[in-house]
């Protein structure tokens, strides 16, 4: 009986990168021991037929957390927001979850095998959007003296969902961890802290970025033991692009030692002349290789 479990969450519209992140997973020989689940946000009845030969267990995620209609306006996959802190409660035959936005892929199984050791002990395995090179994502605008306005994912969206000023400012510079690739145990207490600070969150804030905004509360607030883990197992290409190794013909980190990336995620987006590549396949951009060569290439995953 398979223990582990590699969880994902799409709509109809976002079905090729699920598609995609699933033969991603199965191209290795390791992953026949891991299970693949499924939340269903509103795929097509003839996808989740397609999906069935692929993956161990569909089912439909719903509103774990009373949201309001109006917050709602039928866009189903905002269910994802909300069912990923309840995991245990859909899937429960497993001990250990990692969880796989579907527009991520998997290049480097190694990072796999990183998640699911992190997760031990009932800690929250993770990576922070902070590195070498990465967009820096809080700010400060300095008006005189001590006085300053501060900007920061965190800081911004603690202040909108009215979470209280001590929180808020404990979250201000406190890098921020994205929500898209994480692990745990199926007993760990880091569930219960994420459930109870995502009531909090959804309260007054928007339903988009609460769940994250309460797993920042649940490692920076509630101190969650949590296992940081490099950027390489959560590559997000909006804050910095790899390079590409032409002699191993796979993506690398653009500094030195150029690591090879485990997991690329495309959340936000890459956009060319208006057309986003996660909706768009035949979007290339220009990117560096380790002979500093420009070269035009998707960060799609393709079939080899």
């Amino acid at each position: 009986m398979k223990k582990k479990a590699i969880v994902s969450l799409a709509d109809a519209n976002y079905y090729p990168l699920l598609d995609e992140l699933i033969n991603s997973i199965k191209r290795f020989k390791d992953s026949e021991n891991i299970a693949i689940c499924i939340l269903d946000a509103g795929l097509t009845e003839e996808q989740k037929i397609n999906l069935s030969s692929k993956v161990d267990e569909i089912k439909s995620a719903e509103w774990d957390i009373e949201v309001p209609d109006y917050k709602v306006k039928g866009k189903e996959w905002l269910k994802s927001q909300v069912s990923r802190a309840f995991l245990p409660n859909y899937f429960p035959n497993y001990e250990k979850y990692l969880w796989i936005d579907c527009d991520a892929w998997v290049n480097d199984w190694k990072c796999i095998e990183l998640y699911f050791k992190a997760c031990e002990n009932g800690k929250l395995g993770i990576t922070q959007t902070i590195g070498p090179g990465y967009k820096i994502t809080s700010k400060v605008n300095w008006l005189f003296g001590k006085l300053a306005i501060i900007k920061s994912q965190n800081f911004k969206h603690a202040v909108k969902s009215k979470i209280g000023f001590d929180k808020a400012r404990k979250l201000a510079f406190a890098p921020h961890i994205n929500i898209g690739v994480f692990s745990m145990e199926k007993n760990s207490k880091g569930w219960k802290s994420w459930q109870d600070n995502l009531l909090q969150t959804l309260k007054a804030g928007n339903i988009f970025g609460s769940e994250g905004l309460a797993i920042n509360m649940s490692v920076y607030v509630d101190n969650l033991e949590t296992e940081f883990l490099p950027l390489n197992c959560n590559w997000i290409t909006s804050n910095l692009l790899p390079k590409y190794d032409e002699e191993n013909q796979t993506f690398v980190e653009p500094f030195l030692p150029n690591y090879k990336i485990g997991i690329i995620h495309l959340a936000a987006g890459i956009w060319k002349n208006g057309k986003d590549m996660r909706t768009d396949k035949s979007i290339e951009i220009e990117i560096k290789s380790l002979k500093n060569n420009k070269i035009l290439k998707s960060l799609r995953y393709r079939d080899n």
